[in-house]
This record gives C-alpha cells, sequence and structure tokens, in this order.
C-alpha cells in the first residue's frame, strides 16, 4: 500500500505537446473509492470499493471562461471574468468543447454525439472529462480523509461557503470545538488557481465550482474494479468537488452530486482529462423521464418561519394551482436556535419525520415543491414526501428561501430521490424575496412554459 501512495503522488509534468502548463500525469494504481462509515456527513451512496485505474492525464484548472470562449463562441457564466471558470455549462455542452479542444489541435475526437446519446471511444487521443473514479483518485492525491489537505479545509483553502466549515451543523453554537473556524463566503467564484494546490499539483479540487464527470449516476459496482465509466444508462450525469456556494460536508473527496445533463448549473463548471484507459467503445445515456402531457399543477410546500409559505400563496396567486403544506406529525420546535440542532440531526440520521395528509398525485402532472434550505440541502419532511410518491413522468419545480447559499445541495438531494421525474429550473428567494418576489416569480413561471 505505501509503494501505491508514493506512486499516486508521484507527479509528472506534461510533454510540450500536451501543454506543459495544462495537464499533470496522473500514475495509476488502486484506492479505495468511497467514504468508510465513519466519516462524518456521508451519503448512503459512497459505499467504499477498491478501484484499479490506468494512467491518465488531467488538467490543473478548471476550464476557464476565456477559453472555453475562444473555442465555443459564447459564455454562459454567471460569474464574468477570463480567468474565472466557466460555470452554467450543461454536461453535453461540456463534451462538446471536448470535442472542438480535440479538433483545434489536430487529435481524434472522443465522443460520438447523438442527441441525448453519447458514445466514447475509449482508444481516441483526443479530451474527454475525467471518470467519476479518475476525478476521485485525483482528487484525494493519496489522501484517505474527507479532504485532501488531510485536515478540515477553510476558507482560506478553497472557495466555498466558508462561513460553515466542517462539522459546524453540530457545533454551530460551540464553535471553539471546530478544527476549522468559520471565514470569508465571498458569494462567487474565483479565478482558477486562487489556492494552493493538492500534493497532485492541481488545483480547485475542492470548491469553486463543481465539476461534471463522464459516467451516469447509479450506485457504486461491488467489489474490485478496473477502469470504471458508470451506469450505462440513467437519468442524471455526476460532478463533483462542489462549489462556491457549498457547505464543507458537500466538498468532500467522497461527495457525490448529480444533475441533468441538460441542466445549467451556476456553481458548476468543468476540467479536462486525456489518455486512452482501453479499446472499444462506451455508449451512456442520460435522459430526462418523459413527462405527461397533462398540466395540472400543484403547489407542495414545507415551511418553518413562514417565508416559503409566502412564496407559495403568491405563486398559488399567479398561477391559481391548488396548495398542499407539508406538516410533519411531530413538529420542529417554534424556537430558532433549538430547530438548527433538530434540522441537522435529522440530515445526519437521514431521518424521514411521518407526515399528516396525502394527496392523490396521479391527479397532478406538475408539482411546484417549495422548502426552506435547511444546512444546504432540503428539510427531511421534503425527503419524506419524495419517497412517498412514485414521480416517474412527473414534472418537479422546485423553489426554495434561503439565507445565502441559494439552493446548496437540495436539487441533487432531490435528484436522488426523485431520478424519474423531470426537474426544471428552481427558483431561490433570499428569505421572503422582498419588493421583487412578485416580478421573479412571474419570470420563473415564464420560463417554465
Amino acid at each position: 500500500m505505501r509503494a501505491i501512495l508514493l506512486l499516486l503522488v508521484l507527479m509528472i509534468s506534461a510533454s510540450a505537446a500536451l501543454g506543459a502548463d495544462e495537464l499533470v500525469l496522473v500514475k495509476g494504481g488502486k484506492f479505495l473509492m468511497g467514504s468508510p462509515e465513519s466519516e462524518n456527513w456521508r451519503s448512503s451512496d459512497e459505499a467504499q470499493h477498491e478501484v484499479t485505474l490506468s494512467d491518465f492525464w488531467i488538467s490543473r484548472y478548471e476550464v476557464t471562461q476565456k477559453e472555453y470562449s475562444a473555442l465555443m463562441g459564447g459564455n454562459p457564466s454567471t460569474f464574468r471574468g477570463d480567468s474565472r471558470p466557466v460555470e452554467n455549462v450543461t454536461w453535453l455542452e461540456a463534451v462538446k468543447f471536448c470535442n472542438a479542444k480535440s479538433e483545434s489541435e489536430g487529435l481524434t475526437p472522443v465522443y460520438r454525439i447523438d442527441g441525448a446519446k453519447v458514445t466514447w471511444d475509449l482508444s481516441a487521443d483526443g479530451y474527454r472529462l475525467p471518470t467519476e473514479a479518475e476525478w476521485e483518485y485525483s482528487c484525494r492525491a493519496g489522501t484517505s480523509t474527507p479532504f485532501n489537505l488531510e485536515h478540515s479545509i477553510g476558507a482560506e483553502e478553497a472557495n466555498f461557503y466558508g462561513h460553515y466549515p466542517y462539522e459546524i451543523e453540530e457545533n454551530y453554537f460551540s464553535q471553539h470545538k471546530l478544527s476549522t473556524k468559520p471565514g470569508i463566503y465571498r458569494s462567487e467564484t474565483v479565478n482558477v488557481g486562487s489556492f494552493p494546490p493538492n500534493k497532485l499539483g492541481l488545483y480547485d479540487m475542492h470548491g469553486n465550482v463543481g465539476e461534471w464527470c463522464w459516467d451516469i449516476y447509479g450506485d457504486y459496482p461491488s467489489g474490485l474494479s478496473t477502469n470504471p465509466t458508470g451506469p450505462e444508462s440513467g437519468t442524471r450525469r455526476v460532478n463533483r468537488g462542489g462549489g462556491w456556494n457549498d457547505f464543507a460536508k458537500n466538498m468532500r473527496s467522497a461527495y457525490r452530486a448529480a444533475a441533468p445533463q441538460e441542466r445549467r448549473l451556476y456553481n458548476v463548471g468543468f476540467r479536462v482529462a486525456r489518455g486512452a484507459v482501453g479499446t472499444g467503445l462506451v455508449a451512456s445515456q442520460a435522459v430526462q423521464e418523459t413527462s405527461r402531457t397533462g398540466k395540472r399543477a400543484i403547489i407542495v410546500y414545507f415551511t418553518w418561519s413562514g417565508n416559503t409559505q409566502g412564496v407559495a400563496y403568491e405563486i398559488q396567486k399567479q398561477t391559481g394551482a391548488e396548495v398542499f403544506e407539508i406538516v410533519p406529525e411531530k413538529p420542529y420546535s417554534e424556537n430558532y436556535s433549538t430547530v438548527l440542532r433538530e434540522a441537522q440531526r435529522d440530515q445526519r440520521r437521514q431521518a424521514r419525520p411521518k407526515l399528516q395528509g396525502k394527496i392523490n398525485l396521479d391527479d397532478y402532472d406538475v408539482i411546484i415543491l417549495g422548502y426552506p434550505n435547511w444546512w444546504a440541502s432540503i428539510p427531511m419532511p421534503i425527503a419524506t414526501f419524495l419517497e412517498s410518491y412514485d414521480f416517474a413522468g412527473k414534472i418537479i419545480m422546485p423553489f426554495c428561501s434561503h439565507g445565502g447559499g441559494r439552493f446548496g445541495q437540495s436539487l441533487t438531494a432531490i435528484a436522488k430521490l426523485a431520478p424519474k421525474a423531470v426537474i426544471t429550473e428552481g427558483l431561490s428567494v433570499h428569505y421572503s424575496g422582498g419588493g421583487s418576489l412578485k416580478e421573479d416569480i412571474a419570470r420563473w413561471l415564464k420560463n417554465a412554459e
């Protein structure tokens, strides 16, 4: 094992033909992918398993807006700057960029794109997205701790929601116990390479933007796996690393985020890789579940302070849709400090609180789903609701109230719990929405038509 770790951390600069400042050669080997059951805030989809990888090249940096614009002729990013990472880019646009970059350098394009179906030529020498296993191997750089720094990451070491370092959820009122104290929250992306690299010389593997990987989201294979490329089909693609608005727990090396491959996300970009992993073709198709033709909608929401409820009823005014409130059988405390503890407790346990009442979901085609952003994810009553019904063929329109983190990783939570639903662009509302709420909702509803 010691020899393997020494081999892993060996970093060799790319040859001039590959671009000495762009790619790093990562030597292959074996590692444990996923997280141990003892890792705090681990998710059930992080089961540890042994993976063997061949050598591959991976970019030192996330793809910048300058690089993306030069090849693709446009810049979809929310936060503008030539040296900032491109974001708000779909998975499909990322693979098209890889092909364009290959062609611009006289290399063989890796991908064949036929609508939602993308085929990967394993022997092609062009640019591609890293696999999920390659990404985690590169991020870890020989470590087995939650972060590749081997200690709890801080705002001076990565761009994230620095107010919320690792394990703050259970130590919010006893922050002296934290190994890393709260720091700055920049609320936007920063130039790539603004923080120290990991042991392989790779920058921003934690934070700034999450990074699209090749793989379709699904359960890990059991047992030993060699150069895994993920499931052949599914409805979501994986992105890794967390972004500028993520809590530290969702930047762990093992954390897995997922979203539809045609979804634009203001905190997700990508980095490129190169290197053959074998011969033959790998075809994968990640498609949205087909929605029903009807448009009967219901607004379903959970609220605590009343902010989400106010948004729900403004949506009801503008749509005329029915409204259903999610109410736990055992209510959360009315005391703010206590409810913070209760919310983090339920998230850690992945609790499923029992709910009052039910709806006949067969009567509706569109579920306008609202909730407060609790600890960068959904409140657990929302998880109970999503697991209580069959959402195949349904459209989910998410909206949330938040104190600064927008959706956090709540959209990933919904995507995982309702994999057969079509999830539209969401609406995030700062607290109660202020004077622009009516117009913001109207614009959101119009874009969803």
